[in-house]
């Protein structure tokens, strides 16, 4: 089998797949006779990557594999496809998730602890529920709290390879167009972390100092109020 032959097959098989492709996945594609490498599918791969430099799609490797996206900058003009509202979280959704993925393994305590404030169980439940985070064990001190830590699904959905891949403290801080992700550092930068909903979310109450009240940030695809966070931020 030529090897073009070969990359049309992976390209359809991604195309269509609807969910991320392992290497083994796609060597699985092949009778085992024919079946080509780790190394050739990864080569194979990277022709792929390299043919869309200049067209709407990409190919993405991301913690489940590898898929074929539309490119981010596309994203004002394909938005025009769905005509639901965009998500809308709240800053406090957005810290305790942030706090997680930068902090875990971590107890619910230790992130009420770093934000000052309780958090509130819809939020836990609510990140549960969409399969960002998980329990990944429980704590040998009185109580046993549950230790939480993020899934796969998560770095998925925010295009990420690994934990590794997740921006800096310090890039956040030079992104000014994006004031939601500055909001989630401030928050971080105060607990000296380093790197290593759809329906209504109610505010959680204040343990050591007043939660602002103002501040509602757009991700994607559904949409999330709070009574008390009307004011909206723009996110790129």
């Amino acid at each position: 089998m030529t090897r073009e032959k070969m990359q049309a097959i992976i390209e359809a098989a991604l195309m269509i797949a609807g969910e991320p492709l392992t290497i083994g996945a796609l060597q699985n594609l092949f009778p085992e006779q024919e079946q080509p490498s780790a190394a050739d599918i990864k080569s194979l791969l990277a022709s792929l990557q390299e043919s869309y430099t200049d067209r709407g799609i990409e190919l993405a490797e991301i913690a489940s594999g590898y898929r074929l996206q539309a490119k981010a900058e596309l994203s004002p003009w394909l938005s025009r496809l769905w005509t639901e509202r965009a998500p809308r979280y709240s800053r406090a959704f957005l810290e305790t998730l942030a706090i997680i993925a930068y902090k875990q393994p971590i107890t619910r305590a230790e992130i009420e602890e770093i934000r000052g404030v309780t958090v509130n169980s819809n939020i836990v439940k609510t990140l549960q529920e969409r399969e960002w985070i998980r329990v990944m064990g429980y704590r040998e001190v009185p109580g046993k709290p549950a230790i939480y830590g993020t899934t796969k699904t998560f770095l998925d959905y925010f295009n990420l390879k690994s934990l590794t891949d997740l921006p800096s403290l310090t890039e956040f801080a030079n992104i000014e167009a994006q004031e939601a992700k500055l909001q989630v550092q401030l928050a971080l930068e105060n607990s000296d972390i380093g790197p290593n909903d759809s329906d209504m979310i109610p505010e959680e109450s204040a343990v050591t100092e007043e939660e602002p009240t103002n501040n509602v940030v757009t991700l994607h695809g559904e949409e999330e109020n709070q009574d008390e966070e009307t004011d909206e931020l723009a996110t790129g």
